[in-house]
């Protein structure tokens, strides 16, 4: 059986390997080893994004964490009664979620937070693992195209079956509906491709 989280050596992507081995005498601070997933296995909810950023999630080692779109993200969370605290950008700010879990489809920081077809495949195998482990999940929402695949190839379904398009929803069988959102990256607010009352549609469709 896959274990739903990687160990912390991880050594399946040898580009990701030698980034975060680049990383670790540069930031020797910095957590540089896959994120974990963040929130209950129990939840109803798993939201999926791309990959942790550089100083973000791979600084902090909680997802979206430090990151640009954790500014909207977390809020978004909370807005929605998903969790409770308050997100200080940091992994001991003391935020806990409840009826979501967040994770990302490539654990490891990639350069130029761009991630290639291999390591997708490499890590999907820990989303499926993940979502099995999740006995009330009832929703998911990916966050850009990337996560729209990722959820579909850990669930057995074929990319052209389900179109990604923003706030669409799509039916994957077993008492499972994926919700798709543009991701919330600074790129995407920063030029209204993505704005909080859209974002927010997307959560309001999945619950």
């Amino acid at each position: 059986m896959t274990d739903i989280e990687p160990h912390p050596g991880c050594e399946r992507c040898a580009r990701l390997v030698a980034y975060r081995t680049d990383n670790q005498a540069s930031y020797a601070d910095f957590h540089n080893a896959p994120v974990p997933s963040f929130g209950p296995l129990t939840a109803e909810l798993l939201v999926v994004g791309l990959a942790p950023g550089l100083k973000g999630a791979n600084r902090t080692g909680r997802p979206f964490t430090g990151d640009y779109a954790g500014d909207l993200l977390y809020p978004t969370l909370l807005a929605f009664g998903l969790g409770s605290g308050t997100y200080g950008a940091e992994a001991h700010d003391g935020l806990e979620l409840t009826r979501c879990r967040i994770t990302n489809a490539v654990r490891c920081a990639p350069p130029q937070n761009k991630v290639v077809g291999g390591e997708i495949a490499a890590c999907n195998p820990y989303l499926g693992a993940e979502i099995k482990a999740m006995p009330n999940l009832k929703a998911l929402i990916a966050l850009g195209t990337v996560a729209h695949g990722a959820v579909l190839k850990a669930l057995g379904h074929k990319l052209s079956a389900f179109k990604f398009a923003h706030c669409a929803q799509h039916d994957l069988g077993g008492g499972l509906v994926l919700t798709d959102s543009y991701h919330c990256s600074r790129y995407n607010t920063n030029t209204g491709r993505l704005t909080e009352a859209m974002f927010h549609d997307v959560f309001r469709a999945a619950l």
